[in-house]
């Protein structure tokens, strides 16, 4: 028999929460090894590599059920290689998407820096002005 860990040890040794390992489990991604006589949920060291495999494979940018689908190569339930080539293509094209979008901010903020640094001898602060039209011009609505 295998060691067994309690969902508290199991989500120490893997640094989550609890209400994380639950979490899976109600996704699907994790299940209890078995129960305890007094119904506590008990996982085996199998279980904490798979729930590192989760939290790695999320810190790679793929979402949850990116991770159930790597999930069924890791198991040997499906064949990996191409598939798993064709899953990180779209991640990465999502990356590089979000990059544009921050780079875009990026140069929004630099500009509101540049003129708020400007704005501070006149007392008025360039950028409040900037949100508050942005704010009233999103509430306006047009017939």
């Amino acid at each position: 028999m295998h060691p067994v860990l309690t969902i508290g040890h199991l989500a120490r040794d893997a640094d989550v929460r609890v209400s994380t390992v639950r979490f899976y489990e109600r996704e699907g991604l994790l299940r209890p090894d078995g129960r305890t006589s007094g119904g506590f949920r008990v996982y085996t060291p199998e279980t904490l590599e798979r729930l590192r495999f989760i939290r790695a494979a999320q810190a790679m940018g793929f979402t949850l059920d990116d991770v159930a689908y790597l999930l069924k190569f890791d198991a040997g339930r499906l064949s990996a290689c191409g598939k798993v080539q064709v899953l990180i293509e779209g991640r990465m094209k999502d990356l590089d998407r979000r990059m544009k979008d921050l780079q875009r901010v990026r140069a929004v903020l630099r500009k509101s820096l540049r003129k708020c640094k400007g704005g501070e001898k006149s007392g008025s602060c360039f950028v409040l002005k900037k949100i508050r039209i942005e704010t009233s011009s999103k509430g306006k609505r047009t017939s």
